[in-house]
């Protein structure tokens, strides 16, 4: 098993200490911000000298490289992009505390995630559909390494789907804008260019994000190992559990316990280096 680390600037002398800590049979540079050591040792003390180093670490079968998965399925709300959609909605209401404190929850995993929504997405009835544009256009940004990951992700032939318990209307643009082959996410009700303050059809919570994983996984004839998920929050737990490989990004604790990859220092490009 190897161990690779990654960081914005990562120390030789932590790099150097981490390699002796676990015994690694040498230290390999994937890129200038990514190292992979041979041959490591599980050992005592791992997570909190790389997190006195500021770098981000996980485990990775000798050999195995991006081109051995056929899926990748991310979270959208606080993992592909900087904001949580509805909260920033809200805002266009004078609402945004009290939603954000509601999302807040439902991400350490304190309230279901469908109650959640509801309660959050009544408080938005009235809204004009145009404060959705506003978000996307002026709050809405792409997290750090988020299109470099995607193209990375096709040329390697991986498969990719967005899936997110926020709204289509944010989902489709970034599947346009990114390359998606597949998005899935909640319908806001609207009448008359204003949110009724209901969302049409079958909410999209962490079961039926993992059950999305699941039927493509199958579809595409693939095994849960070829899988790769990531996520932020509690929501995000049955589907990083279905998947081989589960990458907690920016993550909340809950998540970050069924993770196999915890990216706190490196952008979402830090996945492709696990795998270089």
């Amino acid at each position: 098993m190897n161990l690779v680390v990654q960081g914005e600037d990562v120390d030789s002398v932590a790099l150097k200490s981490l390699a002796k800590l676990t015994a690694a049979r040498a230290i390999e540079q994937i890129t200038p911000q990514a190292f992979r050591l041979v041959a490591a040792q599980a050992a005592d003390g791992i997570a909190e000298h790389c997190n006195a180093a500021a770098m981000d670490w996980a485990w990775v079968e000798d050999g195995r490289r991006l081109a051995d998965f056929g899926l990748f399925v991310t979270d959208m709300d606080s993992t592909l992009i900087n904001i949580e959609c509805i909260d920033e909605i809200a805002d266009m209401q004078g609402l945004k505390t009290e939603v954000a404190a509601i999302t807040e929850a439902a991400m350490r995993g304190e309230i279901d995630f469908r109650e959640s929504l509801t309660r959050r997405v009544a408080l938005l009835a009235g809204l004009p559909e145009q404060a959705l544009e506003s978000v996307y256009a002026q709050r809405l940004q792409l997290n750090p390494g988020a299109e470099r990951l995607l193209k990375g992700l096709r040329r390697a032939g991986v498969r990719t789907v967005l899936v997110s318990g926020g709204f289509t209307y944010f989902t489709s643009r970034l599947q346009e804008r990114l390359g998606f082959d597949h998005a899935y996410a909640n319908v806001l009700e609207v009448e008359n260019g204003r949110l009724t303050g209901r969302v049409v059809g079958d909410i999209v919570d962490g079961a039926a994000k993992a059950a999305h994983l699941l039927r493509l996984r199958d579809e595409l004839g693939l095994s849960p190992a070829q899988v790769i998920a990531a996520g932020d929050g509690a929501n995000d737990i049955p589907m990083l559990s279905a998947a081989g490989f589960g990458v907690a990004y920016r993550a909340k604790p809950v998540l970050r316990k069924v993770a196999c990859c915890c990216l706190d220092h490196v952008g979402l490009d830090g996945i492709l280096n696990l795998f270089g």
